[in-house]
Order: structure tokens, then C-alpha cells, then sequence
């Protein structure tokens, strides 16, 4: 017994009728049906139970509390008349005979009616977030969120991972995103960097002798929002393994993570070890990503002879992609929004035509595609009822792509969306050339070990071999169209690592500078290792169902990375930033 309860609010059953009981909770909701009678609802964080005043004292006293207050009830629990079998407590009430307010909702108009928030506009959400989360359904997320991470370190620490904490204050390092950077009091002009991984120190954990290292680690990015990224800070099931290989990761990430998704996630169904592997290369032309939704059975073709010559203008001396949707029973206008959406998305315009039912074909390029029709019948495959999309240009295979995803989920029959459909992405390219600077970049993690090792590199040194040739021991988990993590062998020969950075230009020196621990620790026997890092919250918005990321964190920021409900970042005061020795320029008006 509790001291402002016996029982929550989802706990009453038949067999607690005739009880003196008394629970607590938010008073959600007040029914007057007249003077002396009214419905009330109770909810706390495990239900709701439905309370009735009977008498005109009673229900002056309920009407004379705002909803949202907190209160107790004292009373007889009695079987209800009229039952609802939708809620567990739904066979009974309670009577009161004391009502107590705990904590008084001063304000006679709520922001949003709570058991609704989630039809509310975002910010006011966020604002009044504290609100928000006591709706059953947004509470459910973050109940989920909890067991995931309880049900990850169960299985971590079965296959002998050791859970270890690392630093959040460390040094600023050149991981891809720009860092949160906290200034030093005690250093004057000097700063930590809150840390985007914890990729040096988990790597120093195996040169310091410790086998198998987890944790679900805080990192901290400043980069933008996107549906599946939350800005500012997310979590990882941050892990390493000294003395292993990919199969070694590959063997632990299929053991731990399909009995979670069976259990907790929407879908039921999983895939199991072992997960389909395809190189990246692969993935690239046959789904126009490295992040494929195996749930869709559409791929991409590539048609760049078969159509380059056709005399459709944007089709001439450059790659064009088909994806052919059989079963295609849709209008004209599905078609031209669809694309529409494709375009939008992409940045690439798409095509098509289609094979009706009589086998001829009609619409968009269709004049085209005619006196080649047997042609592309046979070298497509096609059946009547097809629809073939196409794009070309330079956004060929990134439309294509597009293509594959837009109508796979909007055309039925060609998506199995109630499961989790895993694949490994492996042999990602060591290298790239840079968009902006048009030289040699990494491609993936300056990290990872190169597919050949030192020899590799020294062929591309040599001229013998193209850089752009060269695989990284390096792969990527999606699941369902969305990339959970990426992890690699790792680099840990100072050799080797050398030689990869001057690769892309930057020598020795530069490596001892910018992984000064980490170099050092290597120089003194490493053991080989490898890791990963799935992303908790990614795999929780999969296990929920949602679209939105910020649906799972507890409390999370808007897309302009603010906290509206703190009110952060904020101002400081001009004695703060002189103790931190900042002095603070306004931007040009």
C-alpha cells in the first residue's frame, strides 16, 4: 500500500467489487449528467478508472476542480452497469466518499486536451511537453523506449560485453559533423568538444586490454533535423570487440536484435541470421541506395541501351534507369502525382509509359518506346498492366531509387510492410571524390581498415590500381529502408593508417596531431578489432511505427535544434561568459 493509494488505476477488477479503496491521478475528465449525478475519469500512469458521483455535494465538489489536477478518491468499488470491455477496468466504478485535490491545475483551458496531444501542433507539444507525455499513447513510446534498452543490455551483457561509460567532455575531433564545443574556465581560449561518438575512446578500450565494450552512449552533433535524426543529441548501442573480425560483429548484432524487434515491435515478424548481404556497389544499382527497403519487391534495371537511342532528347548520351511495377491498375492522375512526389524528393524529373492490358504501349514517351516495343518487352520482362518510371541524367540512380520507394509503398502488392527486413550493406568504398573540393576524400570512416590492407594503398601510390577502386572493411545495418548504424573493421596499424590519410593528403604529422591518444596507443600493440553502433533511437521509431523521431524521445527539440520548453540555448549573463573568458560578436545586420 501506497500512501496516497491502495491501487493504481488499472488495477481494479469484478473481484475488488465491495473494497474500500483509494487510488490517485489526474482528474482527466468530468461527465455532469445531472445535479447529483456525473462520470468521472481517474488517470495515472498504469489507467484509467471511471468514478460516479452521486450527489449534488459530490458532483459540485468534482465540478469545482479543473481537469488536469491531480486528486484522490476514497470510496466503495461496485461492478458498473453498463461495462467497457475496451478498458481492463472497464467492468467497474468507484464511489466516493473523499475527494482530495494534491495538486491544483490552475488554468480553466488546457493547451490541447491531453488524451488527443498528438493531433496538436508540434511546438505547442513540445512546449507543454510534460503535458503531452501524459497521454497514454505518447507515454507508451517512451515505456517502449525503456524496455528496448533494458532488453539490448540484457543481451549485451549475455554475450560478455562489459557495459563502460566514456567521457561526454573531450577534445574536438574531424568526425564529419560539426561539434558542440563547451568552453574551458580554466584554460583560457581553450575548449572541449561534447563527443559525436565515442569511436577514439572505444578504440583505446581494445588497446587497453579489454575484450568486449558497450554502452548506450550519448552522442552529441550539431547538424539538422530530419524525420529520422533528431538534432543535437541521440543515443547508440555503442559496441567493440577486440581480436575480431565483420563475422564476428555480424554473428552478435543477428543474435541480440531480431528477438527484440519480434517482441517489442509493431510487426511481429523479423528477419533472422543470417541477414542478406549486399555490396554496396550492388545496392546502389539494383535499389538506387545503400539504404534498401527489402520489404518492396521492385529493383531498378538499367535501360541505357535500350532507351539511349530511342530519340528522347533526355534520354541521349547519359545512364537511364528503369523500374517496371507490374500489377498496375492506377489512374493518370496517381501517375502524374506520384511522380510529382518522385521529383520533389529526388531532384530528378522522372518518366514512363505503361503496357496496358491489351500489351500495347501508351502514355508519356510511349512514342518513343513504340518502334522498339518487342525490344523492351523482352529485355524488361514485361507483362500487361505494367507501368515502367524512368529517369536519367546525372540524378539517374538516386530517382530511380525514389522510384523503387514511392511506388512500392503506394502501389498494392508490392510491399509486405508488417515485418523487419534486415540486410547487411558491406565493401563500401575506402574513397571518393569530394562535391566541393573535386579531390580525393574518405568516403565512409577514416577509421576502417582498407579491403588488402597496406598493399592496397600501396598500389594506388603507385598508380597500379585506381583509389576510387579500393573497399573499406566497413558495413552498414538498415532495416526497412532506414540505415540503424555503420561500423567497420578498424585501422589499427599506424602504418597502415598513415598511408590511408596521405591518401587524402595529409601526413604523419597531421595524424598525430588530430588522434594524438589514439596513434600513441597503437604504437604499442594493438589487437585487431571491430564494432558497430546501431542507433536506440532509429530502432525504437521502427519498433513504434512512427515517422517522426522526436515520437520516442522524452524530451526532444524542435527542428531549429531549440528547446522551447527550457527556453534553450538562452542568454547568459556577461559574468558567466567573463569567468569563460568570451567576449561575444553580434553578426553583421
Amino acid at each position: 500500500m501506497m500512501q496516497n493509494r491502495t491501487h493504481t488505476c488499472g488495477e481494479l477488477r469484478l473481484a475488488n467489487a465491495g473494497k474500500q479503496v483509494k487510488i490517485s491521478g489526474w482528474m482527466e475528465n468530468i461527465r455532469a449528467v445531472s445535479a447529483n449525478l456525473a462520470f468521472i475519469v481517474v488517470r495515472d500512469f498504469y489507467g484509467t478508472t471511471q468514478v460516479v458521483a452521486e450527489s449534488e455535494d459530490m458532483v459540485d465538489t468534482f465540478k469545482a476542480i479543473n481537469k488536469e489536477s491531480t486528486i484522490s478518491v476514497e470510496g466503495i468499488v461496485r461492478e458498473r452497469d453498463s461495462k467497457n470491455s475496451k478498458l481492463p477496468t472497464g467492468d467497474i466504478e468507484v464511489v466516493p466518499a473523499k475527494v482530495e485535490v494534491l495538486g491544483r491545475c490552475r488554468h480553466n483551458e488546457l493547451p490541447f486536451q491531453v488524451n488527443r496531444s498528438r493531433e496538436a501542433d508540434e511546438n505547442a507539444r513540445l512546449k507543454y511537453r510534460y503535458l503531452d507525455l501524459r497521454n497514454p499513447a505518447v507515454k507508451e513510446n517512451i515505456v517502449l523506449r525503456c524496455n528496448v534498452v533494458s532488453a539490448l543490455r540484457q543481451g549485451m551483457t549475455e554475450h560478455g560485453f562489459l557495459e563502460i561509460t566514456t567521457p561526454i567532455l573531450t577534445a574536438s575531433s574531424p568526425e564529419g559533423a560539426r561539434d558542440y564545443l563547451v568552453p574551458a574556465r580554466n584554460h583560457p581560449g581553450k575548449f572541449y568538444a561534447l563527443p559525436q561518438a565515442p569511436q577514439q575512446f572505444k578504440q583505446l578500450l581494445m588497446t587497453s586490454g579489454f575484450d568486449r565494450y558497450f554502452q548506450i552512449a550519448p552522442c552529441f552533433r550539431d547538424e539538422d533535423a530530419r524525420a529520422d535524426r533528431s538534432p543535437g543529441e541521440f543515443y547508440q548501442l555503442d559496441m567493440e570487440m577486440a581480436f575480431a573480425s565483420q563475422e564476428d560483429v555480424f554473428a552478435v548484432i543477428e543474435d541480440v536484435l531480431p528477438p527484440i524487434f519480434a517482441k517489442y515491435g509493431k510487426y511481429n515478424r523479423a528477419s533472422s541470421a543470417p541477414f542478406l548481404r549486399i555490396p554496396f556497389a550492388e545496392a546502389m544499382e539494383k535499389y538506387g541506395t545503400d539504404k534498401p527497403d527489402l520489404r518492396i519487391d521492385l529493383t531498378v534495371q538499367d535501360v541505357t541501351e535500350l532507351l539511349g537511342g530511342c530519340g528522347f532528347g533526355p534520354f541521349e548520351g547519359t545512364k537511364v534507369k528503369a523500374v517496371a511495377v507490374s500489377e498496375f491498375h492506377e489512374t493518370r492522375k496517381f501517375i502524374d502525382k506520384t511522380l510529382a512526389d518522385v521529383e520533389v524528393v529526388s531532384g530528378g524529373k522522372p518518366y514512363w509509359f505503361r503496357l496496358d492490358e491489351n500489351g500495347e504501349i501508351v502514355g508519356g514517351i510511349a512514342k518513343f518506346v513504340q518502334p522498339i516495343k518487342d525490344s523492351v518487352v523482352s529485355a524488361l520482362g514485361l507483362q500487361p498492366n505494367t507501368l515502367v518510371a524512368l529517369s536519367a541524367g546525372e540524378l539517374a540512380r538516386k530517382t530511380a531509387g525514389v522510384l523503387v520507394k514511392t511506388l512500392g509503398a503506394a502501389v498494392p502488392g508490392h510491399m509486405e510492410k508488417e515485418q523487419y527486413a534486415f540486410c547487411w550493406i558491406v565493401d563500401f568504398p575506402m574513397y571518393e571524390v569530394g562535391e566541393e573540393s573535386g579531390e580525393l576524400e574518405f568516403c565512409h570512416n577514416p577509421f576502417s581498415m582498407p579491403s588488402g590492407g597496406l598493399e592496397s594503398l600501396l598500389k594506388a601510390e603507385r598508380g597500379e590500381i585506381d583509389p576510387l577502386t579500393i573497399t573499406a572493411d566497413q558495413y552498414d545495418l538498415v532495416c526497412n529502408g532506414v540505415e540503424l548504424s555503420s561500423g567497420a573493421v578498424r585501422n589499427h596499424d599506424p602504418e597502415i593508417m598513415v598511408k590511408a590519410f596521405e591518401m587524402v593528403r595529409l601526413g604523419e604529422e597531421d595524424v598525430k596531431a588530430k588522434f594524438p591518444a589514439m596513434y600513441n596507443a597503437f604504437t604499442y600493440g594493438a589487437p585487431p578489432h571491430a564494432g558497430i553502433a546501431p542507433g536506440v533511437d532509429r530502432m525504437v521509431m521502427l519498433l513504434a511505427g512512427e515517422d517522426s523521431i522526436r515520437e520516442i524521445i522524452p524530451f526532444p527539440m524542435n527542428k531549429n535544434a531549440a528547446d522551447i520548453m527550457m527556453d534553450a540555448p538562452g542568454e547568459v549573463t556577461q559574468k558567466q561568459l567573463d569567468e569563460l573568458h568570451i567576449a561575444l560578436v553580434k553578426p553583421e545586420e
